[in-house]
């Protein structure tokens, strides 16, 4: 019996809260369309009317964001709808019950038309002119202007945010439900403005609709006043005038009420903040402007014939306002600068005498930073928390991804200031040496040319600094335009954390060290403990492990498979501590990661190999360099000649492949392996050399090429 009595009482908690909700409204306004209302009813619906127009302007005033209150458009709608049909009922009241006084439509029409104007029908018909110009042609045109022009561009301009949303994604800034969230919601933002634009019209077809109701209820009115029920022309005219007048400022003033919420809502930002607390930063942000503004009304004060008194006060008001503004910010100034004082500690000042000098030890000696970021002084605010900065947040995503990527722990960055650079530069430096350099615009955006753009942009011209793509340097207002040209347009923090994430991929392999390996055992000990003991020393010593993780990361092999490399060590037979050897065992092991990494989600590789005269020349100089004691990964000797029409020849034919869209993968003899990835991988050529072992047997691969000498 509890049970049901529950079920019963959540079934009827649902009904209430929305499953019959929006019908029983339906429901409700086409009862107000059809059904004759009792003047008290209306009372109690135009009263309703109001508060709920005074609430939605309220609610759109304190919404942080337009998306807060992305459920407007419907309300819009359904107000209206209810007003209409409020026009409907009071109509209906007014025709039949307006010759016996004011109160017949109800006290609310009655103030309306008797209070608010006074009783003064002509008074009336101007007032309600002048609202329904101010609702129509100011509000509801400019709101349906921009909701029009918003609509417009957030379309355009989503493919250029969910590209951004990618790259960011890509280049570890955030993660896969933090890249859900943010297409959400720009979705939920192309929505709501596509929304809002056809909800314009609704408030432009209501202002319409309300002259001529106007109009109908005045003609109405008059007939019915002197045909059925004998009065003059004036007394009706008088009656049905103010009757109807006060009908619609009773529709009216909610109708304007909504239309400026709308106009509010359309008209913000989309920036999360009160609005209240945006138009105070943003206009009496700076006390300049308000103390110019202050001498042009003490100017206009002092002119002859004009009202003194208004206007030095509110000279005065305003200049008072913009001192009080200066001394709150020199205030803050000053507690800032004191904390930042209090910070370095007693002692710190220029009177106190200079330390004395102690012997140098190995503490002066400061260690190379493995991973290094120098910056010029216009920089340093991308790497100031203090000032906003979001540079040592991204790189921290940076290292987050990679590491997961790799399987190692990728070691911390450094940063530091450097005067010796160009003011808008940095440098990424490895064990002190530098690797890279750009110079970047903090105060703007670059916009990305990913190949294909329908516009240009003025800004200042530049290269992506991590892929060499064209770009330009454009101003943060500029964004949206550049992503609706198709742009990929990101901040300055992203910029040099996408080239930080690209340089330590490329030298992943000279960031692991012992260390590194000896933590990636300790991992290996907790989950398969005598596999990490007989590994290192029994199989092979630290070192010689440490060269192949090395080889493998040089070549794009992560080590996130630690327990399928130890096994690959240890089941080479006979057996042998040759870095190259054992690297080869690991990859036949990891064949199916290789591949996938190549070509996932591909069921027939597309792959080239060589010539079999090339492969067999090939093979002949490794073994001529074995047999004179070359290691094999420098056994390539070939005449300059031929080696650069070999490497023309494997660029050509890479660019070929990644035009079609697949991954250039090169297949050969396991001896000659090593020998052409090195060769590939000092010249440039970005393609990937498998052996024949290494292609595992959940693949079929295709030959679309075959290269020779």
């Amino acid at each position: 019996m509890e049970f049901d009595r529950q079920r019963i009482t959540g079934q009827m908690r649902g009904v209430l809260s929305g499953n019959l909700g929006v019908p029983f409204i339906l429901l409700a306004l086409l009862a107000m369309m059809v059904l004759p209302l009792p003047a008290f009813l209306l009372d109690v619906l135009f009263t309703f009317n109001i508060a709920l127009a005074i609430v939605v302007l309220l609610v759109a005033v304190y919404s942080m964001r337009p998306l807060d209150f992305a459920v407007f458009p419907t309300i819009l709608l359904v107000s209206t709808l209810m007003r209409l049909a409020l026009n409907v009922a009071s109509t209906r009241v007014v025709l039949l019950n307006g010759h016996e006084g004011g109160d017949a439509a109800g006290k609310v029409i009655q103030a309306f038309g008797e209070v608010v104007i006074g009783g003064d029908y002509v008074v009336g018909f101007v007032v309600f002119a002048i609202l329904m110009i101010i609702n129509f042609a100011v509000v509801t045109k400019g709101a349906g202007r921009i909701s029009e022009v918003s609509a417009r561009f957030t379309l355009d301009a989503m493919p250029g945010k969910q590209m951004a949303i990618d790259a960011d994604l890509n280049a570890g800034m955030i993660d896969a439900d933090q890249a859900k969230q943010r297409r959400d919601e720009v979705s939920a933002e192309a929505e709501f403005y596509g929304s809002m634009d056809g909800a314009s019209k609704f408030v432009k077809g209501d202002a319409v609709a309300g002259m001529m109701i106007l109009g109908i209820n005045i003609v109405g009115g008059l007939l019915i006043g002197t045909v059925q029920h004998g009065l003059t022309f004036v007394e009706a005219i008088q009656v049905y005038s103010l009757l109807t007048i006060g009908d619609g400022l009773v529709a009216q003033i909610p109708s304007l009420m909504l239309s400026t919420a709308a106009a509010i809502m359309v008209t913000r930002v989309n920036e999360s903040g009160d609005m209240g607390q945006q138009i105070y930063g943003q206009m009496f942000g700076s006390s300049k402007a308000l103390y110019i503004a202050a001498a042009i009304l003490t100017v206009m004060g002092i002119v002859p014939g004009m009202p003194h008194f208004s206007f030095l006060s509110l000279a005065a008001i305003v200049a008072g306002g913009a001192y009080f503004i200066e001394y709150r910010k020199k205030q803050k100034a000053t507690i800032k600068s004191a904390a930042k004082g209090a910070t370095k500690g007693e002692g710190s000042g220029a009177a106190q005498p200079p330390a004395e000098s102690k012997d140098l030890s190995w503490e002066d000696v400061a260690p190379v930073d493995m991973l290094g970021l120098e910056v010029g002084y216009r920089l340093i605010p991308l790497v100031d928390k203090s000032q906003g900065g979001e540079l040592l947040a991204r790189i921290k995503g940076v290292r987050r991804k990679l590491s997961q990527e790799l399987g190692f722990l990728v070691p911390s960055v450094h940063i530091r200031d450097n005067l010796d650079l160009m003011p808008n530069a940095y440098r990424i430096t490895l064990m002190g040496v530098s690797l890279a350099e750009a110079e970047v615009h903090p105060d703007k955006e670059l916009a990305i040319d990913p190949g294909q753009v329908f516009g240009k942009i003025d800004g200042i011209p530049g290269k992506d600094p991590s892929f060499g793509l064209d770009a330009v340097w454009i101003d943060v207002k500029k964004r949206d335009q550049a992503q609706t040209y198709g742009y990929t347009v990101v901040d300055v923090s992203t910029v040099v954390a996408t080239h930080i994430n690209q340089v330590m991929q490329k030298h992943a392999y000279e960031l692991i060290g012992h260390d590194e390996v000896q933590q990636l055992l300790g991992l290996l000990k907790q989950h398969n403990p005598k596999l990490a003991e007989e590994l290192v020393p029994n199989t092979v010593p630290l070192s010689v492990l440490l060269k192949v993780l090395q080889n493998l990361l040089q070549e794009n092999v992560p080590l996130r498979d630690m327990r399928t490399i130890a096994e690959a060590i240890m089941g080479v037979q006979p057996k042998s501590q040759d870095p190259m050897i054992l690297t080869a065992a690991v990859r036949t092991s990891l064949a199916r990661m290789i591949m996938q990494s190549l070509a996932e989600g591909v069921e027939e590789v597309p792959v080239m190999t060589l010539d079999p005269q090339l492969e067999k020349m090939l093979m002949q100089t490794v073994q001529q360099s074995q047999q004179s004691g070359i290691k094999n990964e420098e056994a390539l000797i070939l005449e300059p000649q031929m080696a650069e029409q070999l490497q023309k020849s494997f660029r050509e034919h890479a660019e070929q492949q990644e035009a079609m869209g697949n991954a250039p993968i090169l297949i050969v003899s396991a001896p000659i392996r090593p020998m052409l990835a090195r060769f590939m991988r000092y010249g440039g050529v970005g393609m990937s050399v498998l052996s024949y072992q290494e292609v595992p047997d959940n693949k079929r691969v295709t030959v679309v090429a075959v290269i020779g000498g």
